[in-house]
């Protein structure tokens, strides 16, 4: 069974089973969490989608923070002597789906 998660503001396509990367949800390692703006499901010989879904994702949380790689936001005006560096490293949750029922 094939279903496709809005999981802050972001779609996934998840099957049972599947491990993944989202950003980050409060929890702890080995809490479980239930999705339910579920958008589309397949079941092998029907599709559903819209209003019509009434499934729910339900996965588990493998690693509670994970963080992304670096990104730098570098700005410079040329012979001003104005340089400005900022960076970040976004926050993930890594997830593994359990069921789709």
């Amino acid at each position: 069974m094939l279903a496709v998660v809005k999981i802050a503001g972001q779609q996934f396509k998840v099957k049972a089973g599947d491990s993944l990367y989202v950003p980050h949800i409060e929890g702890k390692t080995g809490d479980s969490i239930e999705f339910s703006d579920v958008l589309f499901t397949d079941n092998g010989s029907s599709v559903t989608s819209g209003s019509n879904v009434k499934t729910v994702v339900k996965a588990e949380i493998v690693n509670d923070l994970v963080k992304g790689d670096k990104v730098i936001a570098f700005k410079m005006k040329r012979r001003k002597g104005f340089r400005k560096k900022i960076g970040h490293r976004t926050q993930y949750t890594q997830i593994k789906v359990t069921a789709i029922s």
